[in-house]
């Protein structure tokens, strides 16, 4: 009796033994796991996605396109070269340099890619200097002209994120935003010698809201915040008012909105103009993860507005940076990231647009402009 006992006795301690070591092993987990969600630091955040889905590679855009958005990154023929060969192998037929330049910095360019005949086609910027000066409007269309003559077949990228024009070299302009009045000659000669004008006003939304917790875009937002303290700031919707009037009251010139006019958030925005304004297009370039993120809502609008969104990159010259945009509008990957064009920790999905919306989008409504 007293060994049955016995036994029943170190059951019993075993069974409380295993019952303690399980609660132990219980709190050190949630120690350990409190402890790493408190000791990562938002911005070494990397998530890898363990989703056993489809990941397709797009070496090569299913039509031959036209990157509507790209800037003079290579600075030597032989740079420029392989910047060609990378094209070739990706199927962009052709690339708009938008150059921000004018006067002898346009012209130096200019003869820098000349000899690619029509692989490049490059715009200038708009000289401000002197621009609160009386006259400068008159001086500023003389120097367009010019540059109409040396070569330039539009004007861009003119940027404006709150405080001015900013990105036209070799002076920015503070305060002078697209409906200036002083602003009307120059794009009514726009519209006179056929050169398209792309145009930056505002940043993504997630720029301009506070950078707190409740900022989903947080991580990328941060380093490309607006100060939005600083006197004079254009509000967003304020900066959406601008190009708007510009647009409405120069009904002969032709505005491509770079980045979907910065309206990811709310594409509704951007919809409203397209159907109101026939001189009005926008570039899809370098907001693929603000609309990878949401895929089903991104593809009705490239459905609805497949006649007025042309392709554009804004990332650089590398193949992988081609092949990610094909992979984004072609496929129906899901959940993948890239942190190569952002910060956030967003994942990406594709879009799996129709060949008809490619066509479009990859170089017809760009012919459209161009010819």
């Amino acid at each position: 009796m007293r060994d049955m006992d016995n036994r029943n006795g170190l059951i019993s301690m075993n069974l409380d033994m295993k019952i303690y070591y399980s609660i132990f092993l219980c709190i050190a987990f949630v120690s350990v796991s409190v402890k790493a969600q408190e000791d990562i630091l938002l911005k070494d955040y990397d998530p890898v996605s363990i989703y056993n889905t489809p990941s397709t590679k797009v070496s090569k855009a299913k039509f031959p396109a036209v990157d509507f958005h790209s800037h003079p990154y290579p600075k030597s023929e032989q740079e420029i070269s392989e910047w060609v060969k990378t094209m070739d192998r990706t199927g962009v037929a052709k690339s708009i340099i938008l150059t921000y330049q004018t006067g002898k910095s346009f012209d130096s360019i200019v003869n820098l890619y000349s000899k690619y005949g029509d692989r490049f086609e490059l715009w200038c910027g708009f000289d401000f200097t002197g621009y609160e000066e009386k006259g400068w409007s008159k001086r500023a269309v003389k120097e367009l002209e010019r540059c109409f003559k040396m070569g330039a077949k539009g004007v861009g990228e003119l940027g404006d994120k709150g405080f001015g024009f900013f990105y036209s070299k070799p002076t920015p302009a503070e305060g002078m935003h697209a409906d200036d009045d002083r602003m009307k000659p120059l794009w009514e000669k726009c519209g006179e010698l056929g050169m398209p004008v792309s145009i930056h006003v505002a940043d993504p939304m997630w720029m301009y809201e506070p950078m707190d917790v409740h900022n989903d875009g947080l991580m990328n937002a941060y380093k490309w915040r607006i100060d939005t303290t600083r006197e004079g700031l254009l509000t967003h919707a304020e900066l959406i008012t601008t190009l708007e009037n510009a647009v409405r009251e120069n009904p002969k010139t032709t505005f491509i909105a770079c980045h979907f006019a910065n309206c990811s958030y709310d594409l509704d925005i951007l919809g409203r103009l397209l159907d109101k304004y026939d001189n009005m297009y926008a570039d899809i370039s370098a907001r693929y993860a603000e609309t990878a993120a949401v895929p089903r809502y991104t593809k009705r609008f490239y459905e609805k507005y497949q006649d007025k969104l042309v392709y554009g990159t804004d990332m650089g010259t590398d193949p992988e940076m081609y092949e990610l945009t094909f992979r984004i509008l072609e496929s129906e990957d899901e959940h993948f990231y890239d942190k190569n064009i952002s910060s956030y920790h967003w994942s990406f999905n594709g879009l799996g647009l129709s060949d008809e919306v490619l066509k479009k989008v990859y170089s017809e409504n760009a012919k459209k402009i161009l010819d």
